[in-house]
């Protein structure tokens, strides 16, 4: 339940890090940190405009869009911490929880009969399906590589130790990064700032979405940021390392009068806790800086990019296959 309620507070504050950085990076003071959640709060209080043209599954998608990315996030662990609904396989659960959600979103865009919107649900369908080899490789790999199937064992089974586990884990982070990106329809894949509708992808699928729908769209886009950043800090947080931490915490105020000794456990979640911001910091802070200096690839050219990305995670399946000695006879 920690890594669940740490995702939620990281939520409130990643998208602002995000803006504040893009402002910082073009000269600009720009808005604050809660804005973005500021803008929500109004969202939430209005009401939604629906057209004759829809049926339910208009009104069901945002819904069901929000509920799928909560129920993921209990699949997903806490570096040292079981996961609320963890189970063999459960990897499986957690990206087609993703993928429902994402068919219902898509759905609820051609339920309008929009051109516009049909238009960047096929783009949005199209690059879910060709981003999906990659994840399912790269756990496919890990779970080869530590003999489980469930994320908590994955993690918990995964250590740096040796030049092999640093090229998986470093093409691990990076394609997670990137399917981030991707699944949440930013550069170089989509520019969220666009007003081309012929460009568009996510911003033009959410055209006709507005008030306390269009608030639970952005509430569940800025959750999913914080799932991606909760499986980059499973892999970047090793548990010895931690443990070093809070020995040295429990060394420094062992002699010290008038504070609180909170016992190897306590320094341990403290440790856990500090070292999980600063990465969804760094994060959030690289998302911003990677918008502000890069451009967004042509349209034609998206499909290319995202196939890469499985193709790494087949560099690190064969590295795997070559550590284990499966290719050798």
């Amino acid at each position: 339940m920690t890594g669940f309620i740490l995702a939620i507070i990281t939520a409130v504050f990643f998208p602002g890090v995000i803006m504040r950085v893009k402002s910082i990076a073009s000269g600009r003071k720009g808005p604050g940190i809660l804005q973005p959640w500021k803008n929500i709060y109004v969202l939430l209080h209005k009401g939604s405009v629906i057209s004759t043209t829809t049926s339910y599954i208009f009104r069901m998608a945002p819904v069901v869009y929000l509920s799928t990315i909560l129920c993921a996030l209990l699949l997903l662990p806490f570096p040292g911490m079981p996961s609320v609904l963890g189970f063999e396989g459960d990897f499986v659960l957690f990206a087609y929880l993703l993928a429902l959600g994402k068919f219902l979103f898509i759905l609820g865009a051609l339920d309008t009969g929009s051109s516009f919107e049909g238009m960047g649900a096929n783009r949005e369908a199209l690059y879910s399906m060709l981003a999906e080899p990659a994840f399912f490789i790269l756990f496919g790999t890990l779970s080869l590589l530590t003999g489980h199937t469930s994320m908590q064992q994955i993690f918990e089974s995964f250590q740096f130790a040796g030049h092999s586990s640093f090229i998986i884990g470093f093409i691990a982070v990076y394609l997670l990064v990137q399917i981030a990106m991707v699944e949440n329809s930013r550069m170089p894949v989509d520019d969220p700032k666009t007003h081309l509708e012929l460009t568009m992808i996510h911003e033009v699928m959410i055209l006709d979405h507005s008030g306390f729908d269009l608030a639970l769209m952005h509430i569940g886009t800025a959750l999913k940021f914080s799932i991606y950043g909760l499986l980059i800090a499973n892999f970047l947080i090793p548990v010895d390392g931690v443990q070093m931490i809070s020995d040295a915490g429990m060394r420094i105020t062992g002699g010290t009068s008038g504070i609180v000794h909170l016992g190897a456990n306590g320094w341990i979640m403290i440790s856990q806790v500090c070292i999980y911001f600063v990465l969804q910091a760094i994060f959030a802070a690289l998302i911003g800086l990677m918008e502000s200096f890069r451009a967004r690839k042509k349209l034609v050219r998206n499909p290319q990019f995202i196939v890469t990305l499985s193709s790494i995670a087949l560099v690190a399946f064969i590295l795997v296959l070559l550590i284990t000695f499966k290719m050798i006879r």
